[in-house]
């Protein structure tokens, strides 16, 4: 089952929920509190944190949250964007397809998976190309959901390029769905943001039938 939501921004929050103070602890204090905590998680589970296998547990968890899965919570993580003068005069549509996607549900803290299809139209410049994938993985490295996170990544595009001509198609599987709750292991979501060019509809198809999807989504 394949459910497509297509977004208005005018009608929502971009932001990620984040408190003004969140970045007044350095990561390593940040590391070690999260080490404390989740070590009292596993004692509470029950676990022998005396094993060999899981004594180190609390601490690369600590490093993975912070260095790792959620280090898009902090700007300065940000990538730069490199803009190139378009010196070749290309105005077709150019599109960075099958990006791939690893996130986290801010709802339970477990994966979502998919891909990320990116279109723009030139105008002056051009943007370097592995800095479009650097960009899904910088807002896809936080607690998200799947609609924010296509908001955010054609927003800063279009920040980036300083026109509204973007695309952004999500397809993703959610492991809160899957593994949990309903367990259901064949739904997709699906969610896209289109502005400028892409709200023509002839625009919108040609970039869809570029990533394969031909049914007027």
């Amino acid at each position: 089952m394949k459910e497509l939501i297509n977004i208005d921004l005018g009608e929502t929050i971009t932001d990620t929920p984040i408190r003004s103070d969140a970045f007044e602890l350095s990561d390593n204090v940040k590391m070690n509190i999260i080490e404390h905590h989740f070590a009292q998680i596993m004692n509470t589970l029950g676990l022998n944190l005396c094993d060999d296998s899981l004594c180190g547990t609390p601490k690369r968890v600590a490093k993975m949250f912070v260095k790792e899965m959620f280090s898009g919570l902090n700007p300065i993580n940000k990538p730069d964007i490199s803009l190139f003068e378009n010196k070749y005069g290309y105005k077709k549509m150019l599109i960075e397809k099958d990006i791939t996607l690893y996130s986290n549900c801010e709802h339970h803290f477990v994966p979502i998976i998919g891909k990320v299809h990116v279109a723009y139209i030139p105008n002056k410049q051009v943007i370097g190309l592995s800095k479009i994938n650097r960009l899904v993985q910088y807002y896809a490295k936080r607690p998200q959901v799947q609609e924010r996170l296509t908001i955010q990544i054609s927003e800063a595009l279009k920040e980036a390029l300083q026109h509204n001509d973007v695309a952004v198609f999500i397809e993703a599987d959610h492991l809160c769905v899957a593994s949990r709750g309903i367990k259901d292991t064949n739904s997709t979501t699906l969610t896209a943001h289109y502005s400028g060019q892409f709200e023509n509809e002839a625009v919108r198809q040609e970039f869809l039938n570029h990533i394969q999807y031909n049914n007027k989504l």
